[in-house]
Formats: C-alpha cells, sequence, structure tokens
C-alpha cells in the first residue's frame, strides 16, 4: 500500500512539474510576443517633425513590448492636415473601428472625446489637458482619456536664451492665438518675459498663411524669437528660420524637433521617447486592467539641450558657446 501511495505521489508531483514548466513557457512577457490583435486608431492634427517623431515613438513602444503590425497589431492612421472640418468624421471612424484610440495634439484628442466616451483615449503632443478639458486632473483623469503632456519647461528656456543674448530687452513670442496648447503656453510665457524686467513684442498667428507677414514685423521690432509648442509654427519652421536667419536674431524655445529643423536652441524633450512612453502607460494598462480614469498623466521622463550648429553659423553665434544653465542637470546632445 505504501509503495503503491509512493508511486502515484510520484507520478502526481511529475506531472505537477510538467504543467509548472507549460505555464512559465506559456506565460507572456513584456517582450513576449501577444497572441491578442490590438486594434488602436491614430488621430494626428497635422503633418510635422514633432508630431510624425510622436507617433513613430508610441509604434515603437508597443513593438518593444510584442505588439506587431501585421501579426497582432492593427492601426488605423489618419491625419488631418490642420483642417478642422476633417476632425470630427476621421474621429469617428477611428472610433467605430477600433478598441484604443490614440491622439496626437489637443485638437485630434479634443475631437476623439467628443465622439468617444467609452473607449480608452491615450493623447500626446497636449500641454494643458485640464484647461483643454480632456480630463479632470493630472493624477485622476476621471475620464476615459490620459496620456502624456508635452508641456515645454519655458523658465528654463528663457535662461537659456538669456545665457545666450545677456542684455537683451525685447523678445518676440510667435504663436497661433486659435490653438489651446500655444495660447496656454504663450500666456506662461509672456509673464516670465515680463517678470524677467523684459518687453514682450506679440507675434500672434491664426494660420501658417500669416507667418511670413508677421515674422517679418516681428523680427524687426525683436531681438530674438522664442517659441513655444506650437503645431501651427512647427509645420512651418523652414520658413520661420529663414525669415529669423535673415534678421541675423536667434530663436531659441520649442521642442527639440523645431529647433532641429531651423532654429538656434532649445531645452526639451524628445517627442519620439515621449510616444514610447505613451505607449508603455496604454500597454500596462491592458495588463493590470486599471481604468483609464483612473491612469494618471504622466509628464516626460527626460529633458535635453539641443543646439542647431548650422543655425548658430547663419547668425554668427558659435555653437560651443551655448551651454545648459548650471541648474540643468541632463547632459546636452
Amino acid at each position: 500500500m505504501c509503495d503503491y501511495l509512493s508511486k502515484k505521489t510520484k507520478k502526481l508531483l511529475t506531472l505537477m512539474a510538467m504543467l509548472a514548466v507549460a505555464v512559465g513557457v506559456l506565460a507572456p512577457t513584456s517582450n513576449a510576443r501577444v497572441e491578442e490583435v490590438l486594434k488602436i486608431g491614430i488621430l494626428q492634427y497635422v503633418e510635422h517633425e514633432s508630431l510624425t517623431a510622436n507617433r513613430e515613438g508610441f509604434i515603437e513602444g508597443l513593438r518593444e513590448a510584442g505588439y506587431i503590425e501585421g501579426e497582432n497589431l492593427e492601426i488605423e492612421y489618419l491625419n488631418a492636415a490642420s483642417d478642422n472640418a476633417n476632425l470630427q468624421s476621421m474621429s469617428e471612424t477611428l472610433a467605430n473601428h477600433n478598441d484604443y484610440l490614440f491622439g496626437i495634439s489637443t485638437p485630434a484628442a479634443q475631437s476623439l472625446a467628443a465622439v468617444e466616451s467609452e473607449k480608452p483615449i491615450y493623447f500626446s503632443s497636449v500641454s494643458d489637458p485640464v484647461g483643454a478639458k480632456l480630463i479632470k486632473s493630472l493624477d485622476h483623469p476621471g475620464t476615459n482619456l490620459t496620456g502624456t503632456v508635452d508641456a515645454a519647461p519655458i523658465e528654463e528656456q528663457l535662461e537659456l536664451l538669456l545665457s545666450i543674448q545677456p542684455d537683451i530687452q525685447k523678445v518676440g513670442l510667435l504663436y497661433n492665438s486659435g490653438e489651446a496648447n500655444s495660447e496656454s503656453e504663450a500666456s506662461i510665457a509672456r509673464k516670465l518675459i515680463e517678470k524677467k524686467g523684459l518687453e514682450t513684442v506679440e507675434g500672434a498667428v491664426t494660420s501658417t498663411n500669416d507667418i511670413s507677414q508677421v515674422l517679418d514685423a516681428l523680427a524687426k521690432e525683436s531681438e530674438a524669437i522664442f517659441l513655444v509648442t506650437d503645431n501651427t509654427i512647427a509645420s512651418a519652421m523652414a520658413l520661420v528660420g529663414n525669415v529669423a536667419a535673415e534678421h541675423k536674431i536667434p530663436i531659441v524655445g520649442g521642442s527639440i524637433d523645431m529647433i532641429e529643423t531651423n532654429g538656434l536652441a532649445t531645452y526639451g524633450l524628445d517627442y519620439y521617447d515621449l510616444g514610447i512612453q505613451t505607449a508603455q502607460m496604454l500597454v500596462r494598462q491592458i495588463e493590470e486592467g486599471t481604468a483609464t480614469s483612473d491612469v494618471p498623466v504622466e509628464t516626460a521622463d527626460q529633458l535635453h539641450l539641443f543646439v542647431n550648429e548650422e543655425y548658430a553659423k547663419k547668425i554668427d553665434v558659435d555653437p560651443s558657446s551655448i551651454q545648459a544653465p548650471t541648474k540643468f542637470n541632463e547632459s546636452s546632445e
């Protein structure tokens, strides 16, 4: 009897061990290939370097988590080309066909929120989601939206400008007054410029068609151009930089992508990395089953100093002389 129980116990233990191994092999890891097909609709407001990098980083973040297009990931991507009239119909299409939504920029996120109140909506390239009425608070969104914000470190960027031009008196502020993101950041910049005892010269536009005329006048009245993260300005940085360079004045602020296209320097975030960070948030929600309303909004993990050497040479500035103020801890790129 004892021999029978012993053999039976050994057999049972062997089966349990085999089962444990099987479960371990089958259990997914963060980098394992995920079997369930994830359907995501992406709405991008306009085509420019920052937003495109944001989208590409988001897709890369999903790939790193095991979601591969053509295998277990389906992405439906639409671009409104800065035409607000396209946003609603595009949002409805994406909401009808997908399980998760990703809005790149404030107008895109607002449009998706207007047509979908239940499915998770992630956003990025949004500076003030509370002010845009997308969420109730950063810590507790309280809606079906969450994501990452791209609010610029405006005070640090102004310090960078002053380190480049210590004797400056007039700062030109260029932004789209019709964009909620831009208006919010421009208001912050205006107050900080005045707090430093400098004069703000306003250059507000409503579309890319206004930029050439407004910027030409702004450049004549200012000693430098300060940018906020603005979709309209970002999409026309080639023009913005060329006009400012003709007047031999620096362009500081905005995103790294904006300055890399045609500006002097900034201290800011990398939109590709921000896209990866947003994807990681979505993957964690899927794995943990957390309600979107309880997923805190995140800010960029890292900020960097970026100097455009080509632009520096255009305006006769030594790029090696541009250094991050000592209170900046991040390394330059």
